[in-house]
């Protein structure tokens, strides 16, 4: 059977997925397929390539972002996306899609067209980049001379990537939008936020209903997409909404 899982992007809240791998695998549920988007792309190229959970929450608390040796210099954004394709190198085998365990779609968006790119063949890293490169942060990442952000900016929750080709749909999804108090926006950053999880929750929401299990922790809104001293905290409410999703649903596998 084909299994697919869905990956949202989502920034640091993306840590709640390796929480979910986690609880897929001790209902001995395995995956086939994967599509993601900016925090999920990344998830899933790891998972795609046998890396445990263990070894991806380690590589999210390991991998500095705001780093100055990151800085960009002389292009258009504060983080030099290109200066993380040494951090994921050591983890594969070679730089291509053919060489991963599972198949795996990668959502970009392009800079100059607006279109969407689904990546699946070809390089892989700089596919990751680009997927994950939040605009106005990170620089974008060019790839065959075309120019990409950010994969969320079109297609949070790629389920349409998948959903033709797999037997059972798993959806992880990690920008619920939440009731909150006008209270809690007073700051610059509270308010970019809260716009970016509308925008994401917008275009997603439609596409939630076609996950045959989909976990969407209530709680994960309340964290930032660069809160990242509450990873622990983030990991743990996607294992459990993983883990209560499941079990309600009976949902194990061979």
């Amino acid at each position: 059977m084909k299994v697919g899982l869905v990956l949202s992007g989502g920034g640091t809240r993306g840590v709640a997925h390796v929480g979910v791998l986690k609880a897929l695998e001790e209902e001995n549920i395995t995956i086939t397929h994967i599509a993601g988007a900016s925090a999920g792309a990344i998830v899933g190229a790891l998972y795609a390539n046998g890396t445990s959970w263990q070894e991806i929450l380690s590589f999210f608390k390991r991998v500095s972002i705001f780093h100055i040796k990151r800085y960009a210099r002389r292009k258009p954004g504060f983080i030099d996306s290109s200066k993380f394709y040494d951090d994921f190198l050591p983890y594969f085998e070679q730089d291509d899609f053919l060489t991963l365990q599972k198949h795996l779609y990668i959502t970009a968006t392009n800079l100059v067209t607006g279109k969407e790119m689904v990546f699946k063949s070809g390089n892989l890293i700089p596919s990751i980049l680009a997927s994950s490169a939040f605009p106005g942060i990170f620089t974008p990442v060019t790839i065959n001379g075309a120019l990409y952000i950010d994969g969320g900016v079109l297609n949070n929750f790629p389920v349409g990537s998948i959903e033709t080709v797999c037997d059972t749909l798993i959806g992880s999804y990690v920008n619920r939008l939440e009731d909150i108090t006008v209270e809690s926006l007073q700051s610059s950053y509270q308010v970019a936020n809260r716009a970016y999880q509308i925008s994401l929750d917008n275009q997603s929401v439609s596409k939630l209903s076609k996950c045959d299990v989909l976990i969407a922790p209530p709680t994960i809104s309340r964290f930032g997409i660069f809160d990242w001293r509450n990873m622990d905290t983030i990991f743990e409410i996607g294992y459990n909404e993983a883990v209560s999703k499941l079990q309600k649903l009976g949902f194990k596998g061979t």
